[in-house]
């Protein structure tokens, strides 16, 4: 033990060192770290402090299992030493009586993943390949060998390390029993789908079916994207029904996909057809079904069409509770068609879809532009008894706009109503409303609203005080 301590003091970077170099004389040469130290390097007095730690938990002839629960339970939370863990692993692959096992393999890639060292993940692996786990001494491979894989796999896609995923790939190919689970080529087509590197999806599919792996839902749905991504979309519906002649049943991704391609190549009758082709399915629409068939429609300002849809999905049941359809709302409104977006929303909450209260606050702020305070009036009333609540800004604007027509005894009954849904009223909101009762001459009322200001703190002088009921006293 006192031998493979003084190897691990050589190994430790020396200060301001700019690149550990290091070979264990029993490791792969890939198992050396390519990256620079994250933090400074040790000076030489901290040389001996690891040395110490090192000593006081790791005992002489440690295990894998003791590596693992130094690694996790104390080198990985220590303040100073923790970014030195691929070099305490490599240290230990130069002990004559150790060898690394699946388990310190797996933490050592998951931890090198999340911390993005992706060229010392590269090279873990490849020394995991050289170096197998001692469960693969036999005839049959280590079973963790996949899942290890499969981390470092999806690691690599997530930040576009194509070719080192792809290097990956082929490594686990070699080391495991029989075929790559389909999970594992589905990760390589969408990372390829993603980057937009679609022949090569195509290629690693090609593989898959030559391998004689079934594909599934998720490989057919990478695929799908990756052709409307590059403006395929008839591939798309090739390999859709490629999917169904398989037997692979498409779900609401597999249509939600098809529909935007459509809309994005502008063929929108074939877009809505697969709407209409998930009902016969069987397959339920989610919100992003509809909000891509609504917002496509109102970007072409097919707005009218929309609403008819909308409304066809919502008499056979298939529009989706929470369905937000504020976009639909803003298109129609936009169009100076307030009347036909009141219609709308009446017919959803009839049916059991109440707007959102962003719908509602659109449309209200519509029907006011348009001069429609009654309107308004009975949609936020109906709104407040609902329970959905408006901002205190469009419930003002509301407000004064009754004021203005002599209407502020139902204004403030409308404050009232609010205030007894959680909806409390500001200094702007009493304001508005004293105003109201200046302008119509009532004195009484706009006195009792005074006193509530004051008792509320929103008068905070006397002199404003006097100027309310100077404007009281003037009519």
């Amino acid at each position: 033990m006192k031998m493979a301590m003084n190897k691990l003091l050589k190994i430790v970077p020396k200060p301001l060192h700019p690149r550990s170099q290091f070979t264990p004389p029993t490791a792969s040469p890939s198992l050396i770290p390519s990256t620079p130290i994250p933090t400074l390097s040790l000076a030489k007095t901290s040389h001996h402090q690891l040395h110490e730690f090192v000593k006081a938990h790791l005992t002489p002839s440690f295990t894998p299992r003791d590596l693992l629960i130094f690694l996790k339970n104390k080198l990985h939370y220590h303040p100073k030493f923790a970014h030195f863990d691929l070099h305490i692993f490599a240290w230990a692959s130069t002990i004559d009586s150790f060898r690394h096992d699946h388990s310190t393999y797996e933490w050592m890639v998951k931890t090198l993943a999340i911390t993005d060292r992706f060229d010392d993940l590269h090279s873990l692996l490849q020394g995991m390949v050289s170096n197998p786990c001692p469960c693969s001494d036999g005839i049959f491979s280590c079973p963790r060998s996949e899942p290890i894989f499969r981390f470092a796999l999806n690691a690599f896609c997530r930040v576009g390390r194509l070719d080192d995923a792809e290097i990956a790939f082929e490594s686990m190919r070699r080391m495991i029993d029989g075929k790559p689970s389909v999970a594992m080529y589905n990760i390589l087509i969408n990372g390829f789908a993603k980057c937009r590197e679609h022949e090569k999806a195509m290629n690693v599919y090609q593989k898959m079916t030559k391998d004689r792996v079934k594909p599934d839902v998720f490989t057919f749905n990478s695929l799908i994207s990756s052709c409307c991504r590059n403006s395929l979309f008839g591939l798309a519906l090739e390999m859709f029904k490629e999917m169904k002649d398989k037997g692979c049943s498409p779900d609401v991704v597999s249509f939600n996909t098809l529909i935007r391609g459509s809309f994005r190549e502008r063929k929108f009758e074939e877009g809505i057809g697969m709407a209409y082709e998930m009902l016969e399915l069987g397959c339920e629409f989610s919100n992003v079904t509809c909000e891509i068939l609504v917002d496509g429609l109102c970007r072409e300002g097919r707005v009218l069409e929309a609403c008819d849809l909308l409304i066809d999905f919502l008499e056979k049941g298939a529009l989706p509770n929470g369905f937000n359809y504020v976009l639909l709302i803003e298109a129609l409104c936009g169009e100076e068609n307030v009347h036909r977006a009141l219609e709308v929303v009446d017919q959803l909450w009839r049916k059991g879809n109440a707007p959102s209260s962003i719908s509602c606050t659109t449309l209200i702020e519509g029907l006011r532009r348009f001069g429609k305070t009654e309107k308004a009036f009975q949609l936020m009333e109906k709104m407040l008894r609902e329970g959905i609540l408006l901002d205190s800004v469009t419930c003002n604007c509301l407000l004064q706009d009754l004021c203005e027509v002599g209407r502020t005894s139902e204004a403030n009954e409308l404050r009232l109503l609010a205030s007894t849904k959680d909806l409390d009223s500001d200094g702007m909101t009493f304001n508005i409303l004293v105003t109201g009762y200046s302008r119509e001459g009532k004195r009484k009322e706009g006195k009792h609203l005074l006193d509530e200001m004051l008792d509320l703190g929103f008068i905070h002088d006397l002199a404003s005080y006097n100027r309310y009921m100077n404007g009281l006293s003037a009519f």
